[in-house]
């Protein structure tokens, strides 16, 4: 995860990735830390990745900038982990 949350600093600096940065302001807006609001990027950048290895594409900057529009992740409950 800390490779992730550095690419995503990166991002974060990048004059190319503006749309990361409005992503992390929408969701402190909403409420989340800051951490949290990274974390979840770095979430969405590391399954892009993923996808990317797994079918042998170039990367998916639409479907990436679609997934952090989607954010922010639902919370979890706690009631599956309990559930074992």
């Amino acid at each position: 995860m800390d490779a992730l949350l550095a690419a995503v600093a990166q991002q974060l600096a990048s004059p190319q990735t503006p749309y990361v940065a409005n992503t992390l302001a929408r969701l402190e807006k909403l409420g989340l830390a800051e951490n949290e609001a990274k974390n979840q990027i770095a979430l969405c950048l590391g399954e892009a990745l993923e996808i990317m290895v797994r079918k042998h594409r170039a990367f998916d900057e639409p479907a990436y900038r679609e997934a952090l529009d989607a954010l922010p992740l639902p919370e979890e409950n706690g009631e599956e982990e309990d559930a074992w």
